[in-house]
């Protein structure tokens, strides 16, 4: 990131929003956020394009933020999401950026979770929603969900959710909200669709796109690896990949569901600490299996691009491509998942030769041809995969944000005296609103779930178990 760039102090941001961006870290703008923000604070109708991890959420998390009236809890933003982990990762970002401003109240309103404690919550009063389209609907049609202050919507991500079928209920939300207000959309593509939508629904609509920039930007290595066509090619060359980077953490992408499954099946059969996310998961077992990977308890993660969005991570040391995407701005978004923060990335597609003129395309819109790497020259490990042990164990603990657990809570009970374990032993705690999910060293997991088991976190006992 250059100089040249503004900072955000230059924003007209209320001194609370400033004290919480500093507090993240963040000092220059990224480019969509200079881009876009000085607009969305003027109140202008937005429609941007970036790449994954450009900076978009912040961006209108802290336009909407700064335009928010606290005194009274009711409901003047909506931003709306093709997928729950999405919902949730922009929800943690509102909560983050809003730290600051007292009693503002963010509510995620999403499938996977009983309709009625959301319904309830929205009768108490929120300032804003973040959620799927269909869960929105839901609950406008029950009248539950009272519309009428809402000063400023965002479509995130409107390409997948209109891929995904979302337009009639998009459009039931967007009729449903006052004429009056701001309507922003972000977009990894503009598709016929989505450009119908914003003339439709938008006024005077100023676009920004900080696609290009961004991905010239990104700090990872791409190499691709030429393979005969058979499926087991691919996971002899996926299983050396692997073995040859060590990654902590690997995102590995393919096209199809039964291929998801495939290849987890057979990581695991050589070792690998590995999950993968489809359709079928129950958001439970959604949240336990990227609880898991955020706090290296999994090494590997296979996932679909559907499946995938969402995913926050802070740091991602390894893209595999198993499958090559078939449109571009795909396979951007999946790279852009690694390199983050200033840390280098590294990503591997792997490529059939039937899938030669998928990656032409890739490499015509990227302008440039991607490194080619041997198979061969990756030679096999000897008897066991000594590198795919994960170094951390996942604990739950049946108690969280509704029973006014923070992070600090947990790590005091588990550095304290009666827990005894040293900072370095705890890793990622992530809190969510009825059970909280925490990582410990391996070596020091029994001990963990034994002090957390016969012990208090806040004078209370909890119910814990460890993620298997």
């Amino acid at each position: 990131m250059t100089s040249s760039e503004p900072q955000f102090s230059s924003l007209p941001l209320s001194p609370a929003l400033l004290r919480a961006v500093n507090e993240l870290g963040f000092e220059r703008l990224t480019p969509i956020q200079a881009q876009s923000l000085p607009l969305l604070l003027a109140g202008k109708d937005v429609i941007g394009q970036s790449v994954t991890g450009s900076g978009k959420t912040a961006a209108f998390a802290l336009a909407l933020l700064q335009r928010l009236s606290l005194g009274e809890r009711e409901l003047g933003g909506m931003i709306v999401c093709p997928t729950r982990e999405l919902s949730a990762q922009v929800a943690r970002e509102f909560r983050k950026l809003g730290k600051h401003l007292p009693g503002l109240s963010v509510l995620v309103l999403a499938g996977g979770q009983p309709v009625r404690p959301q319904a309830d919550a929205l009768d108490r009063g929120v300032h804003v929603v973040v959620g799927t389209p269909g869960r929105i609907v839901d609950l406008l049609e029950r009248r539950r969900l009272r519309v009428h202050r809402v000063s400023m919507v965002v479509l995130d991500e409107a390409d997948r959710m209109l891929e995904m079928g979302f337009l009639d209920d998009v459009a039931r939300i967007l009729n449903a909200l006052p004429k009056e207000r701001q309507t922003v959309l972000f977009s990894a593509t503009f598709p016929d669709s989505i450009e119908a939508l914003t003339q439709k629904y938008q006024r005077d609509s100023v676009r920004v796109n900080a696609a290009p920039a961004a991905a010239a930007r990104l700090s990872i290595e791409e190499r691709v690896l030429h393979v005969r066509a058979a499926a087991d090619d691919k996971l002899e060359a996926l299983a050396r990949t692997l073995e040859h980077y060590a990654p902590d953490s690997a995102l590995v992408f393919a096209n199809r569901k039964v291929s998801v499954a495939e290849v987890e099946q057979a990581l695991a059969a050589q070792g690998w600490s590995v999950a993968s996310l489809h359709g079928d998961l129950e958001q439970f077992d959604r949240d336990r299996v990227m609880a898991k990977f955020r706090n290296g308890s999994t090494r590997v993660l296979v996932a679909t691009d559907v499946a995938a969005r969402g995913i926050d991570l802070d740091s991602l040391d390894l893209v595999v491509n198993f499958d090559l995407p078939k449109q571009p701005e795909t396979y951007l978004h999946r790279i852009g998942r690694t390199g983050r923060a200033g840390r280098r990335g590294l990503a591997v597609s792997l490529c059939a030769a039937g899938e030669r003129h998928i990656l032409d395309s890739i490499e015509n819109a990227r302008g440039q041809a991607l490194l080619v790497s041997d198979v061969a020259a990756m030679p096999r490990a000897a008897g066991p995969v000594a590198v795919s042990d994960a170094k951390m164990q996942t604990l739950r603990i049946f108690g969280g944000r509704k029973d006014k657990l923070r992070p600090g809570d947990i790590l005091g009970a588990l550095t304290g005296e009666a827990g005894g374990l040293l900072g370095a032993d705890v890793g990622k705690i992530e809190i969510h609103d009825r059970f909280a999910y925490v990582a410990v060293s391996k070596a020091v997991s029994e001990r963990a779930l034994l002090s957390l088991r016969d012990g208090q976190i806040k004078g209370r006992r909890f119910r814990v178990d460890l993620v298997e």
